[in-house]
């Protein structure tokens, strides 16, 4: 099973919302931290926002942030419903199907039980299992905090 580039981005977001629970985030920080081009992380919060994993707030003090706890979020359904169901092989394809196999493959079903193994792997794990105490994640993800400048010293 190969991952798409979208759900790889997603769940390096809502990990790092989830580390960051109580503040939102900017869209600048989260590509910095995560190595993630601000065009395919704008996609990425606007879907995950349409879906109900993401709260964004616009303006000045905006930013993004989890519409629910990471414990109520269940990794497998990120992934089915940020991958929108895209067939895992061509012959799982309605439309652009050309295989000539497909009325005598048995590999077709052995696929489609492990897809189903996959996300039931994925139906145990939640956001929350993923951040909870996984303190080299922390450390990895942690903002950087920009340098305070220093007041001059005031003469008496």
């Amino acid at each position: 099973m190969r991952i798409t580039k979208r759900t790889n981005i997603a769940v390096r977001l809502l990990m790092y919302c989830a580390l960051n629970e109580g503040r939102l985030v900017t869209k600048a920080e989260v590509a910095a931290r995560c190595n993630i081009s601000e065009n395919h992380l704008a996609q990425v919060v606007n879907q995950l926002s349409q879906l109900g994993f993401l709260n964004t707030q616009r303006g000045r003090n905006g930013g993004l942030g989890l519409e629910r706890s990471a414990a109520e979020i269940c990794i497998g359904d990120v992934f089915r419903q940020v991958e929108g169901g895209l067939p895992m092989v061509e012959c799982f394809a309605d439309a652009d199907n050309t295989c000539p196999l497909v009325d005598a493959c048995r590999l077709r079903d052995a696929l489609s039980r492990a897809g189903e193994a996959f996300y039931a792997a994925l139906d145990g794990v939640t956001l929350e299992s993923l951040t909870c105490d996984n303190f080299d994640l922390q450390r990895i993800l942690a903002p950087v905090a920009c340098p305070k400048p220093e007041l001059p010293a005031v003469q008496a």
